[in-house]
Protein backbone atom coordinates (compact mmCIF):
# COMPACT_ATOMS: atom_id res chain seq x y z
CA UNK A 1 0.00 0.00 0.00
CA UNK A 2 1.32 3.42 -1.00
CA UNK A 3 -0.28 6.18 1.13
CA UNK A 4 0.25 9.91 0.62
CA UNK A 5 -0.69 12.36 3.37
CA UNK A 6 -1.30 16.02 2.48
CA UNK A 7 -1.11 18.54 5.32
CA UNK A 8 -1.11 22.35 5.05
CA UNK A 9 0.84 23.12 8.22
CA UNK A 10 4.40 22.25 9.18
CA UNK A 11 3.74 23.12 12.84
CA UNK A 12 2.50 20.69 15.49
CA UNK A 13 -1.15 21.45 16.14
CA UNK A 14 -3.77 18.91 17.18
CA UNK A 15 -4.41 17.65 13.63
CA UNK A 16 -0.67 17.24 13.03
CA UNK A 17 -0.18 15.41 16.33
CA UNK A 18 -2.99 13.03 15.39
CA UNK A 19 -1.51 12.44 11.94
CA UNK A 20 1.98 11.88 13.34
CA UNK A 21 0.60 9.29 15.75
CA UNK A 22 -1.28 7.58 12.93
CA UNK A 23 1.79 7.36 10.70
CA UNK A 24 3.94 6.01 13.53
CA UNK A 25 1.39 3.33 14.41
CA UNK A 26 0.90 2.36 10.75
CA UNK A 27 4.68 1.97 10.49
CA UNK A 28 4.52 -0.63 13.26
CA UNK A 29 1.37 -2.30 11.95
CA UNK A 30 2.42 -2.46 8.27
CA UNK A 31 6.20 -1.92 7.96
CA UNK A 32 6.07 -2.83 4.25
CA UNK A 33 3.71 0.02 3.38
CA UNK A 34 5.12 3.14 1.77
CA UNK A 35 4.09 6.32 3.61
CA UNK A 36 4.71 9.80 2.19
CA UNK A 37 3.93 13.22 3.65
CA UNK A 38 3.62 16.39 1.58
CA UNK A 39 3.59 19.60 3.62
CA UNK A 40 2.68 23.10 2.47
CA UNK A 41 5.21 24.71 4.82
CA UNK A 42 8.44 23.80 6.56
CA UNK A 43 8.44 23.19 10.31
CA UNK A 44 8.95 20.64 13.07
CA UNK A 45 6.37 18.26 11.61
CA UNK A 46 8.71 17.47 8.71
CA UNK A 47 11.55 16.42 11.03
CA UNK A 48 9.24 14.36 13.21
CA UNK A 49 7.80 12.48 10.22
CA UNK A 50 11.24 11.85 8.73
CA UNK A 51 12.34 10.20 11.99
CA UNK A 52 9.44 7.79 11.56
CA UNK A 53 10.77 6.68 8.18
CA UNK A 54 8.10 8.63 6.26
CA UNK A 55 9.18 10.18 2.96
CA UNK A 56 8.71 13.94 3.41
CA UNK A 57 8.39 16.65 0.78
CA UNK A 58 7.78 20.34 1.49
CA UNK A 59 5.94 22.24 -1.24
CA UNK A 60 5.49 25.75 0.22
CA UNK A 61 2.25 27.58 -0.42
CA UNK A 62 2.51 31.05 -1.98
CA UNK A 63 2.25 33.67 0.73
CA UNK A 64 -1.15 35.07 -0.27
CA UNK A 65 -2.60 31.54 -0.35
CA UNK A 66 -0.98 30.60 2.96
CA UNK A 67 -2.46 33.70 4.60
CA UNK A 68 -5.96 32.93 3.33
CA UNK A 69 -7.42 31.85 6.65
CA UNK A 70 -10.07 29.23 7.09
CA UNK A 71 -12.32 29.37 10.13
CA UNK A 72 -14.14 32.59 9.29
CA UNK A 73 -17.74 32.64 10.50
CA UNK A 74 -19.02 35.13 7.93
CA UNK A 75 -18.73 35.67 4.19
CA UNK A 76 -17.28 39.14 4.68
CA UNK A 77 -13.77 39.42 3.36
CA UNK A 78 -12.82 35.83 2.58
CA UNK A 79 -14.50 35.69 -0.85
CA UNK A 80 -12.48 38.69 -2.08
CA UNK A 81 -9.25 37.31 -0.60
CA UNK A 82 -9.94 33.94 -2.20
CA UNK A 83 -10.47 35.60 -5.59
CA UNK A 84 -7.20 37.53 -5.28
CA UNK A 85 -5.31 34.33 -4.46
CA UNK A 86 -6.77 32.40 -7.43
CA UNK A 87 -3.75 32.78 -9.79
CA UNK A 88 -1.38 31.56 -7.06
CA UNK A 89 -3.78 28.72 -6.25
CA UNK A 90 -3.82 27.52 -9.86
CA UNK A 91 -0.01 27.61 -10.06
CA UNK A 92 0.29 25.69 -6.81
CA UNK A 93 -2.28 23.17 -7.97
CA UNK A 94 -0.10 22.37 -11.00
CA UNK A 95 2.94 21.77 -8.78
CA UNK A 96 0.89 19.61 -6.43
CA UNK A 97 -0.46 17.56 -9.33
CA UNK A 98 3.10 16.89 -10.53
CA UNK A 99 4.18 15.78 -7.06
CA UNK A 100 1.22 13.40 -6.75
CA UNK A 101 1.92 11.98 -10.20
CA UNK A 102 5.49 11.15 -9.15
CA UNK A 103 4.38 9.40 -5.96
CA UNK A 104 1.49 7.49 -7.61
CA UNK A 105 -0.31 6.78 -4.33
CA UNK A 106 -2.98 4.15 -3.76
CA UNK A 107 -4.51 6.40 -1.09
CA UNK A 108 -4.46 10.20 -0.72
CA UNK A 109 -5.32 11.21 2.84
CA UNK A 110 -5.86 14.97 3.26
CA UNK A 111 -5.56 16.49 6.73
CA UNK A 112 -6.48 20.19 6.46
CA UNK A 113 -8.91 22.36 4.53
CA UNK A 114 -6.51 23.88 2.04
CA UNK A 115 -5.34 20.40 1.12
CA UNK A 116 -8.90 19.06 1.11
CA UNK A 117 -9.76 21.63 -1.54
CA UNK A 118 -6.56 21.38 -3.60
CA UNK A 119 -6.64 17.59 -3.74
CA UNK A 120 -10.32 17.61 -4.70
CA UNK A 121 -9.54 20.01 -7.56
CA UNK A 122 -7.21 17.42 -9.13
CA UNK A 123 -9.05 14.70 -10.99
CA UNK A 124 -7.59 11.21 -10.76
CA UNK A 125 -6.94 11.05 -14.49
CA UNK A 126 -4.93 14.30 -14.30
CA UNK A 127 -2.08 12.65 -12.44
CA UNK A 128 -2.41 9.18 -13.96
CA UNK A 129 -3.41 7.32 -10.80
CA UNK A 130 -6.40 5.35 -9.58
CA UNK A 131 -6.06 6.54 -6.00
CA UNK A 132 -8.59 6.52 -3.20
CA UNK A 133 -9.34 9.90 -1.55
CA UNK A 134 -9.85 10.14 2.22
CA UNK A 135 -10.79 13.52 3.70
CA UNK A 136 -9.95 13.70 7.44
CA UNK A 137 -11.94 16.43 9.20
CA UNK A 138 -10.77 17.76 12.59
CA UNK A 139 -13.06 20.80 12.92
CA UNK A 140 -16.67 21.91 12.89
CA UNK A 141 -17.68 23.11 9.45
CA UNK A 142 -21.36 24.07 9.41
CA UNK A 143 -20.79 27.59 10.83
CA UNK A 144 -17.82 28.37 8.55
CA UNK A 145 -18.87 29.41 5.05
CA UNK A 146 -15.55 28.87 3.29
CA UNK A 147 -14.97 25.36 4.59
CA UNK A 148 -18.60 24.43 4.04
CA UNK A 149 -18.42 25.57 0.43
CA UNK A 150 -15.11 23.77 -0.15
CA UNK A 151 -16.47 20.49 1.17
CA UNK A 152 -19.63 20.75 -0.91
CA UNK A 153 -17.62 21.58 -4.02
CA UNK A 154 -15.23 18.67 -3.53
CA UNK A 155 -17.42 16.01 -1.97
CA UNK A 156 -17.86 14.02 -5.18
CA UNK A 157 -14.08 13.65 -5.52
CA UNK A 158 -13.73 12.00 -2.11
CA UNK A 159 -14.40 8.33 -1.44
CA UNK A 160 -14.60 8.74 2.33
CA UNK A 161 -14.91 11.45 4.95
CA UNK A 162 -13.49 10.67 8.39
CA UNK A 163 -14.43 12.79 11.40
CA UNK A 164 -12.29 12.77 14.52
CA UNK A 165 -15.36 12.55 16.78
CA UNK A 166 -19.04 11.68 16.62
CA UNK A 167 -19.77 15.34 17.33
CA UNK A 168 -17.85 16.48 14.23
CA UNK A 169 -19.52 13.73 12.18
CA UNK A 170 -22.97 15.00 13.18
CA UNK A 171 -21.93 18.51 12.18
CA UNK A 172 -20.72 17.30 8.78
CA UNK A 173 -24.13 15.81 8.04
CA UNK A 174 -25.57 19.34 8.12
CA UNK A 175 -23.16 20.56 5.38
CA UNK A 176 -24.31 18.09 4.00
CA UNK A 177 -21.71 15.35 3.52
CA UNK A 178 -23.23 12.12 2.15
CA UNK A 179 -24.00 9.84 5.10
CA UNK A 180 -22.79 6.77 3.22
CA UNK A 181 -19.35 8.36 2.79
CA UNK A 182 -18.96 9.39 6.45
CA UNK A 183 -17.45 7.62 9.44
CA UNK A 184 -15.86 8.72 12.70
CA UNK A 185 -12.54 7.46 14.08
CA UNK A 186 -11.33 8.82 17.39
CA UNK A 187 -7.74 9.95 17.70
CA UNK A 188 -5.34 7.77 19.64
CA UNK A 189 -2.32 8.17 21.90
CA UNK A 190 0.94 6.22 22.11
CA UNK A 191 0.39 5.03 25.67
CA UNK A 192 4.04 4.04 26.14
CA UNK A 193 5.31 7.50 25.19
CA UNK A 194 2.66 9.44 27.10
CA UNK A 195 3.29 7.79 30.44
CA UNK A 196 3.83 9.05 34.00
CA UNK A 197 7.49 7.96 33.97
CA UNK A 198 10.19 9.77 32.03
CA UNK A 199 11.76 13.15 31.42
CA UNK A 200 10.29 16.20 33.17
CA UNK A 201 10.78 19.77 31.94
CA UNK A 202 11.76 22.66 34.18
CA UNK A 203 8.80 24.90 33.45
CA UNK A 204 10.10 27.67 35.69
CA UNK A 205 13.39 27.92 33.80
CA UNK A 206 11.59 27.85 30.44
CA UNK A 207 9.27 30.63 31.64
CA UNK A 208 11.99 32.74 33.20
CA UNK A 209 10.36 32.46 36.64
CA UNK A 210 12.27 32.31 39.94
CA UNK A 211 12.41 29.17 42.02
CA UNK A 212 8.97 28.28 43.35
CA UNK A 213 8.00 28.10 46.99
CA UNK A 214 8.00 24.63 48.61
CA UNK A 215 4.75 22.73 48.08
CA UNK A 216 3.69 24.71 45.02
CA UNK A 217 0.94 23.20 42.89
CA UNK A 218 1.59 23.73 39.19
CA UNK A 219 -1.47 24.31 36.98
CA UNK A 220 -1.10 24.57 33.22
CA UNK A 221 -3.07 25.14 30.05
CA UNK A 222 -1.44 23.32 27.11
CA UNK A 223 -2.68 24.71 23.79
CA UNK A 224 -1.87 26.73 20.71
CA UNK A 225 -2.64 30.43 21.10
CA UNK A 226 -5.90 30.25 19.16
CA UNK A 227 -8.36 32.70 20.73
CA UNK A 228 -10.98 30.05 21.40
CA UNK A 229 -8.60 27.88 23.46
CA UNK A 230 -9.63 29.74 26.62
CA UNK A 231 -6.48 31.43 27.85
CA UNK A 232 -8.46 34.44 29.08
CA UNK A 233 -10.98 32.21 30.89
CA UNK A 234 -8.06 30.43 32.55
CA UNK A 235 -6.58 33.74 33.69
CA UNK A 236 -9.91 34.95 35.07
CA UNK A 237 -10.31 31.69 36.97
CA UNK A 238 -6.87 32.07 38.51
CA UNK A 239 -7.80 35.55 39.75
CA UNK A 240 -10.74 34.02 41.66
CA UNK A 241 -8.61 31.55 43.62
CA UNK A 242 -7.95 32.29 47.31
CA UNK A 243 -4.64 34.09 47.71
CA UNK A 244 -3.62 31.54 50.35
CA UNK A 245 -3.32 28.78 47.75
CA UNK A 246 0.27 28.00 46.74
CA UNK A 247 -0.33 27.92 42.98
CA UNK A 248 1.82 28.70 39.97
CA UNK A 249 0.24 28.81 36.50
CA UNK A 250 1.64 28.23 33.02
CA UNK A 251 0.60 28.67 29.40
CA UNK A 252 2.39 25.97 27.41
CA UNK A 253 2.31 26.51 23.65
CA UNK A 254 2.43 29.40 21.23
CA UNK A 255 1.05 30.89 18.00
CA UNK A 256 1.61 28.22 15.36
CA UNK A 257 -0.42 29.32 12.31
CA UNK A 258 0.52 31.62 9.45
CA UNK A 259 -2.86 33.31 9.45
CA UNK A 260 -3.37 36.16 11.91
CA UNK A 261 -6.46 37.45 13.68
CA UNK A 262 -7.56 34.11 15.09
CA UNK A 263 -4.64 33.68 17.50
CA UNK A 264 -2.89 35.67 20.22
CA UNK A 265 0.72 36.77 20.22
CA UNK A 266 2.96 36.29 23.27
CA UNK A 267 2.84 40.01 23.98
CA UNK A 268 -0.96 40.03 23.91
CA UNK A 269 -1.27 37.14 26.35
CA UNK A 270 1.41 38.50 28.69
CA UNK A 271 -0.52 41.78 28.81
CA UNK A 272 -3.77 39.85 29.40
CA UNK A 273 -2.21 37.98 32.34
CA UNK A 274 -1.23 41.27 33.97
CA UNK A 275 -4.76 42.59 33.43
CA UNK A 276 -6.84 39.55 34.40
CA UNK A 277 -4.79 37.83 37.11
CA UNK A 278 -2.42 40.39 38.62
CA UNK A 279 -0.41 38.97 41.47
CA UNK A 280 -0.65 35.39 40.17
CA UNK A 281 2.65 33.79 39.23
CA UNK A 282 2.12 33.06 35.54
CA UNK A 283 4.75 31.65 33.17
CA UNK A 284 4.87 31.31 29.38
CA UNK A 285 7.05 28.42 28.19
CA UNK A 286 6.49 28.66 24.44
CA UNK A 287 6.11 25.49 22.36
CA UNK A 288 7.96 22.66 24.11
CA UNK A 289 9.34 19.29 23.08
CA UNK A 290 8.68 16.66 24.16
CA UNK A 291 5.26 17.79 25.31
CA UNK A 292 4.80 14.72 27.52
CA UNK A 293 7.67 16.03 29.67
CA UNK A 294 5.65 19.21 30.21
CA UNK A 295 2.58 17.24 31.31
CA UNK A 296 4.72 15.36 33.86
CA UNK A 297 5.87 18.70 35.30
CA UNK A 298 2.28 19.78 35.99
CA UNK A 299 0.08 18.78 38.91
CA UNK A 300 -3.15 19.85 37.16
CA UNK A 301 -3.88 20.24 33.44
CA UNK A 302 -6.61 22.67 32.36
CA UNK A 303 -8.55 22.44 29.10
CA UNK A 304 -10.51 25.68 28.75
CA UNK A 305 -11.81 25.92 25.16
CA UNK A 306 -14.64 28.40 24.90
CA UNK A 307 -16.04 26.91 21.69
CA UNK A 308 -17.01 23.22 21.46
CA UNK A 309 -13.82 21.19 21.07
CA UNK A 310 -13.87 18.94 17.98
CA UNK A 311 -11.87 16.34 19.90
CA UNK A 312 -9.12 17.39 22.34
CA UNK A 313 -5.75 15.66 22.01
CA UNK A 314 -4.41 17.53 25.04
CA UNK A 315 -7.06 15.86 27.21
CA UNK A 316 -6.02 12.38 26.08
CA UNK A 317 -2.30 13.07 26.35
CA UNK A 318 -2.55 14.51 29.86
CA UNK A 319 -4.78 11.65 31.04
CA UNK A 320 -2.30 9.15 29.58
CA UNK A 321 0.44 10.85 31.63
CA UNK A 322 -1.75 10.21 34.71
CA UNK A 323 -2.44 13.88 35.25
CA UNK A 324 -5.83 15.12 36.55
CA UNK A 325 -7.56 17.17 33.87
CA UNK A 326 -10.30 19.79 34.09
CA UNK A 327 -12.20 19.67 30.80
CA UNK A 328 -14.40 22.24 29.09
CA UNK A 329 -17.42 20.07 28.46
CA UNK A 330 -19.17 19.87 25.12
CA UNK A 331 -18.38 18.84 21.57
CA UNK A 332 -16.05 15.93 20.94
CA UNK A 333 -14.32 16.46 24.29
CA UNK A 334 -17.40 15.02 26.00
CA UNK A 335 -16.72 11.69 24.25
CA UNK A 336 -13.31 11.35 25.92
CA UNK A 337 -13.98 11.49 29.66
CA UNK A 338 -16.49 10.62 32.38
CA UNK A 339 -17.17 13.56 34.66
CA UNK A 340 -15.97 13.06 38.26
CA UNK A 341 -14.52 9.67 37.30
CA UNK A 342 -11.71 10.17 34.77
CA UNK A 343 -11.67 14.01 34.80
CA UNK A 344 -13.52 17.03 36.14
CA UNK A 345 -15.66 19.29 33.95
CA UNK A 346 -16.57 22.96 33.71
CA UNK A 347 -18.86 24.88 31.41
CA UNK A 348 -17.15 26.61 28.47
CA UNK A 349 -16.19 30.17 29.35
CA UNK A 350 -17.31 29.82 32.99
CA UNK A 351 -14.31 31.18 34.90
CA UNK A 352 -16.00 30.84 38.30
CA UNK A 353 -16.77 27.16 37.80
CA UNK A 354 -13.26 26.53 36.48
CA UNK A 355 -11.83 28.26 39.57
CA UNK A 356 -13.88 26.00 41.86
CA UNK A 357 -12.58 22.89 40.11
CA UNK A 358 -8.97 24.11 40.25
CA UNK A 359 -9.35 24.83 43.97
CA UNK A 360 -10.80 21.35 44.60
CA UNK A 361 -7.78 19.71 43.00
CA UNK A 362 -5.22 22.03 44.61
CA UNK A 363 -6.60 21.20 48.06
CA UNK A 364 -7.15 17.46 47.48
CA UNK A 365 -4.03 15.51 46.47
CA UNK A 366 -5.96 12.25 46.82
CA UNK A 367 -8.49 13.36 44.21
CA UNK A 368 -5.65 14.34 41.88
CA UNK A 369 -4.17 10.88 42.27
CA UNK A 370 -7.41 8.95 41.74
CA UNK A 371 -8.49 10.97 38.69
CA UNK A 372 -5.05 10.53 37.14
CA UNK A 373 -5.06 6.77 37.63
CA UNK A 374 -8.56 6.24 36.25
CA UNK A 375 -7.86 8.63 33.37
CA UNK A 376 -4.78 6.73 32.22
CA UNK A 377 -6.63 3.40 32.41
CA UNK A 378 -9.47 4.78 30.28
CA UNK A 379 -7.08 6.07 27.60
CA UNK A 380 -5.23 2.75 27.45
CA UNK A 381 -8.50 0.86 27.03
CA UNK A 382 -10.35 3.15 24.63
CA UNK A 383 -7.98 5.52 22.84
CA UNK A 384 -4.73 3.70 22.13
CA UNK A 385 -2.94 4.54 18.89
CA UNK A 386 -2.77 0.96 17.65
CA UNK A 387 -6.55 0.66 17.50
CA UNK A 388 -6.82 3.95 15.57
CA UNK A 389 -4.20 2.80 13.04
CA UNK A 390 -5.92 -0.56 12.58
CA UNK A 391 -9.19 1.19 11.74
CA UNK A 392 -7.54 3.46 9.18
CA UNK A 393 -5.60 0.56 7.64
CA UNK A 394 -8.81 -1.43 7.28
CA UNK A 395 -10.55 1.57 5.73
CA UNK A 396 -7.74 2.17 3.22
CA UNK A 397 -7.78 -1.46 2.11
CA UNK A 398 -11.56 -1.66 1.91
CA UNK A 399 -11.74 1.46 -0.24
CA UNK A 400 -8.76 0.51 -2.41
CA UNK A 401 -10.10 -3.01 -2.98
CA UNK A 402 -13.48 -1.58 -4.00
CA UNK A 403 -11.89 0.85 -6.46
CA UNK A 404 -9.65 -1.87 -7.90
CA UNK A 405 -12.63 -4.19 -8.30
CA UNK A 406 -14.40 -1.47 -10.25
CA UNK A 407 -11.34 -0.95 -12.40
CA UNK A 408 -11.07 -4.70 -12.98
CA UNK A 409 -14.69 -4.86 -14.12
CA UNK A 410 -14.10 -1.98 -16.54
CA UNK A 411 -10.71 -2.96 -17.93
CA UNK A 412 -9.95 -6.51 -16.96
CA UNK A 413 -7.05 -5.69 -14.61
CA UNK A 414 -6.20 -4.19 -11.28
CA UNK A 415 -3.80 -4.18 -8.38
CA UNK A 416 -4.12 -6.12 -5.17
CA UNK A 417 -4.46 -4.41 -1.81
CA UNK A 418 -2.13 -6.02 0.71
CA UNK A 419 -3.89 -5.75 4.09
Amino acid sequence: MNVLYLNPSGQMGGAETSLSTLMESLRELHPDWRLSLLLAEAGPFAARAAKLGVTVQVLPLPRNLALLGCGARSHSGWAWRALRSLPATLRYRTRLKTAIREIRPDVIHTNGFKMHFLAASIARREHGGGDVRVCHIHDYVSCRPLERWLLKAGSKRYDQFVANSNSVAADLLTVPVPREKLTSIHNGVEIERFSPAGETLDLDRLSGLPEARPGVVRVGLVAAFAKWKGHITFMRALALLPRSLNVRAYAIGGPIYQTSGSQYTFDELRAAAKEHCPGVEFGFTGVVEPVQAAYRALDIVVHASTDPEPFGMVILEAMACRRPVIVSRGGGAAEIFEDEVTALAHNPGDAAMLARQIERLVRDAGLRLSLGGRGRAAVAAQFNAGAMAARFAGLYCELATGRQAGAYARSGGGRKCFA
